[in-house]
């Protein structure tokens, strides 16, 4: 059974940093692109960032562009987000999710398996 598992959320001050990490686990994801999404009450899930298998393709969110970062490890069947200067408008669930194709999509419809989602709260 694939589960991917998010870990690291929590409250933090306006300007504050939090890491992010997301397990997965029953396969390898080696080979897929993995990406972050995030859905603040009323509002519909969005892209935040999005990592080919080797790293060697990123892409961002232009309201988290400058102060986010993905990257992961496959050795771990890991991806990561480290987010800088949060923001109260960057309060949200977060949730990793993982591609079974191997072209990175920015579109949470394309994305096969999700983890259940964990939140991140920044108080101004």
């Amino acid at each position: 059974q694939v589960q991917l598992v998010e870990s690291g959320g929590g409250l933090v001050q306006a300007g504050g940093s939090l890491r992010l990490s997301c397990a997965a686990s029953g396969r390898t994801f080696s080979r897929n692109p993995m990406g972050w999404f995030r859905q603040a009450p009323g509002k519909e899930r969005e892209f935040v960032a999005a990592i080919t298998w080797s790293g060697g393709m990123i892409y961002y969110a232009d309201s988290v562009k400058g102060r986010f970062t993905i990257s992961r490890d496959n050795a771990k069947n890991t991806v990561y987000l480290q987010m800088n200067r949060l923001k109260p408008e960057d309060t949200a669930v977060y949730y990793c999710a993982a591609q079974r194709v191997y072209s990175v999509s920015m579109n949470p419809s394309t994305y096969d398996y999700w983890g259940q989602g964990i939140q991140v709260t920044v108080s101004s």
